[in-house]
């Protein structure tokens, strides 16, 4: 209990060094790593730091991967704010480790879409496509102790590249999850994410071709020009969850609660609600919003709020491979976030739990 205490003392003191900065919005590049392809997590927001388990919790507090007891397969897609044609897949694969920890596995990419490729001699388009790759993959430990508490470590390898430019970094995520309760309803989370090293574009791409500064040479000189660094969207979740009715046959309410300190624009806090009906019928609604300062002004507000617009929404049909037996089964998901443009964004995702 001393490590737990230490821990959450910690986590309070670095809020101070990741409290939300609406001045530095738009400086952190990854923001693939701020996305969810996972739809069950999705529908609450990603607000379940604190009872997250499986594959789920690669991408939102790791310290959940060694709760779940077997093995889980799963695959996500998301259309991401709808009319933009970018969309999000994934895959990921844990397995219970022994008694106490727990391996996994996750790889996750965007789309794009057509982008037509357009150069100064040819605005209208040169008849080819822009090939642009963005994917990360994730390797995960987690161990659970005895006294309830289980801790978790995610090494992720981050690449963004089209056919001539590229970047990569390597990110850390850690978290921590603590349960109690005489039918362990209490439920406490923290989880450290995008943590890592800066990235910088390079390649062949960012070469320009400028005059020699010999007058007399007929020809000119390649310059490699050199990016900016940026750094990754590091944030620190603290979340807690209770659950209700379990002492009533077949039924389980858990009201979810979820702060998150982001470093690179404003902090956000968020609640939600998952119903289940003996575990094979799960409905989830959750709403999360940012903490604006008092004094900014009406036109600040619209310029930087955000994309997300509160409300999301999902279900999930757990279907068991044996009467009574709901811990082998195969999982239908779907998930709803509504957006402040476009038309939100909907996951729909599909797992393996044997």
């Amino acid at each position: 209990m001393k490590k737990i205490y230490l821990l959450f003392l910690s986590s309070l003191l670095s809020l101070a060094a990741f409290a939300g900065n609406p001045d530095r919005q738009g400086e952190a590049g990854a923001a693939q790593l701020l996305m969810n392809p996972w739809a069950p997590s999705a529908g609450l927001h990603s607000l379940g730091t604190s009872y997250v388990t499986g594959v789920e919790a690669m991408r939102i507090n790791p310290a959940g991967v060694s709760r779940f007891a077997g093995t889980q397969v799963m695959l996500g897609y998301a259309n991401y704010l709808q009319g933009t044609d970018i969309s999000m897949q994934a895959i990921g694969v844990t397995s219970r480790v022994g008694e106490n920890g727990g391996f996994g596995f996750s790889v996750m990419s965007l789309d794009f879409g057509d982008i037509p490729i357009t150069t100064t001699e040819q605005p209208e388009g040169t008849g080819a496509l822009m090939n642009l790759s963005f994917i990360n993959v994730g390797l995960t430990y987690s161990h659970q102790f005895e006294n309830k508490v289980s801790v978790g470590l995610t090494l992720r390898g981050v690449s963004e590249s089209t056919s001539d430019v590229n970047s990569f970094g390597f990110a850390i995520d850690a978290g921590v999850q603590y349960v109690t309760g005489a039918a362990e309803e209490f439920k406490f989370g923290l989880s450290l994410r995008n943590v890592g090293s800066r990235m910088a574009y390079g390649g062949q791409g960012l070469a320009t071709a400028a005059d020699n500064p010999d007058q007399s040479a007929d020809y000119k000189l390649t310059y490699a020009q050199r990016a900016a660094g940026f750094e990754m969207p590091s944030m620190l979740n603290i979340g807690a969850s209770y659950d209700f009715l379990t002492q009533v046959e077949n039924q389980r309410v858990t009201l979810v609660g979820n702060f998150t300190a982001n470093s690179f624009s404003r902090d956000q806090v968020g609640a939600g609600l998952e119903y289940a009906f003996r575990e094979q019928f799960l409905a989830r609604v959750g709403y999360r919003v940012d903490l604006s300062a008092a004094n900014e002004s009406t036109s600040t507000s619209a310029d930087q709020s955000p994309i997300y617009d509160g409300i999301s929404a999902g279900a999930s049909i757990r279907v068991p491979f044996a009467r009574g037996d709901v811990s082998r089964r195969f999982t239908v998901d779907y998930a709803y976030r509504s957006t402040r443009i476009y038309q939100g964004t909907h996951n729909v995702g599909l797992s393996l739990s044997f």
